[in-house]
């Protein structure tokens, strides 16, 4: 089954058709820039420019930087805050007349890790982390989500996690790996603290440069790479939103 997946960052939006049988994307990509302010409706009209690039008419899934429920986005992080309280889903099929299937952002990407990836045939607590303009999360019992734990947004000494180690605060500030790994390492330590999980799994922008961060890190809980780097969200957002066409 092929699937669209778009995946809604606050940097760029980014999506592709997936085969959700093998969990790979069909094509490469295609992304474009996310509107600056990022409001509900040209967010959307991006969306739609996706869909229409791929000339896609059927079910189709979307990642958000936000707490969701029932499609309806209740928080807003590194997007417009006009989008809290927005039911995300109707807004897109609205704009791109396909069914669409909206989760969080760092849950679509473990959901793809989980089923596809690094997290395959994982039990116990595995937490899934994308880094990028902020940190997105997603926590695994064995192998079932938690949903919605925007770890990212948790305090580590006063000041929200991705403001302390986030992709972004690394070039903002250009940190070198070995400077931004310790402050990445003391987060994943909070973390650890917290829910003791078996294995973290690290996506987002800088996955593809893991060599340069991992070995600095001190944490004794495995730390790895996701398989599909850059591609999880996609990936898991198609998967969402293949139980339309189920």
């Amino acid at each position: 089954m092929i699937i669209l997946g778009i995946d809604i960052g606050g940097s760029g939006i980014k999506g592709a058709p997936v085969d959700v049988e093998c969990g790979a994307l069909t094509v490469p990509y295609h992304r474009i820039p996310t509107p600056q302010p990022s409001a509900p409706t040209p967010v959307a009209d991006v969306v739609a420019q996706i869909v229409r690039h791929f000339e896609w008419t059927g079910p189709a899934g979307s990642t958000f930087p936000a707490i969701m429920k029932n499609g309806v986005a209740y928080s807003a992080a590194n997007v417009d805050k006009g989008w809290i309280g927005t039911d995300a889903a109707a807004l897109l099929q609205k704009q791109s007349g396909c069914p669409f299937v909206v989760v969080n952002d760092g849950d679509a990407a473990g959901i793809a890790e989980m089923q596809y990836g690094a997290g395959r045939g994982q039990r116990g607590v595995v937490m899934m982390l994308t880094i990028g303009t902020g940190i997105g999360s997603a926590l695994f019992v064995d192998g079932q989500l938690v949903p919605n734990t925007e770890l990212g947004h948790l305090e580590v000494r006063g000041k929200e996690a991705e403001h302390r180690a986030s992709d972004r605060v690394r070039a903002k500030k250009k940190l070198g790996w070995k400077e931004w790994a310790a402050r990445f390492d003391e987060v994943l330590h909070c973390y650890d603290a917290l829910f003791s999980p078996n294995l973290f799994i690290i996506g987002g922008g800088v996955s593809k440069k893991h060599a340069k961060f991992l070995p600095f890190l001190t944490l004794r809980t495995p730390v790895v790479p996701a398989q599909m780097l850059n591609e999880a969200g996609i990936i898991g957002a198609a998967l969402a939103a293949s139980q339309l066409s189920a």
